[in-house]
């Protein structure tokens, strides 16, 4: 028999994420940034019928993808931050690294590997929601 303590426990529990490598918990660093589908092959590598996947392409310029997204994640074993593609299968979840094709089919986030032209203040101001061009701009006479 149970304590009633532990009976009427409500807390939601940690996500059990592990790092493929070191098995170690992984802790998030992001937010976690939804994919989606905007041709009929992304979803039939998925396992949806090439018709039923083209009609839904017809229908919709883009298809949520449910149970999978982008999200940072830092490892205390090699201490780094990397970014997985999370898939949520029932409870457990299965992680791989984030391929460059997927950060096309992602909402809100902004590429890591970013277009090395681009001055830092440029991609610095890009990732503000909402900036103050007077306030943020600090001139040194």
């Amino acid at each position: 028999m149970q304590k009633r303590c532990d009976r009427n426990r409500k807390r939601s529990k940690r996500r059990a994420i592990y790092c493929p490598e070191h098995g170690c918990y992984l802790n998030s660093m992001s937010q976690k940034y939804g994919l989606f589908a905007e041709r009929a092959g992304q979803l039939q590598e998925r396992g949806m019928k090439r018709l039923d996947a083209l009609m839904l392409v017809a229908a919709k310029t883009a298809i949520p993808l449910d149970g999978e997204w982008l999200e940072a994640f830092w490892c205390d074993e090699c201490q780094k931050t990397k970014w997985y593609h999370v898939c949520k299968h029932d409870s457990t979840y299965e992680l791989s690294l984030a391929p460059p094709e997927l950060w096309q089919q992602a909402t809100g986030v902004i590429n890591p590997h970013r277009n090395p032209s681009v001055g830092e203040f440029t991609s610095r101001n890009a990732q503000m929601l909402r900036y103050r061009r007077i306030e943020e701009c600090r001139f040194i006479y």
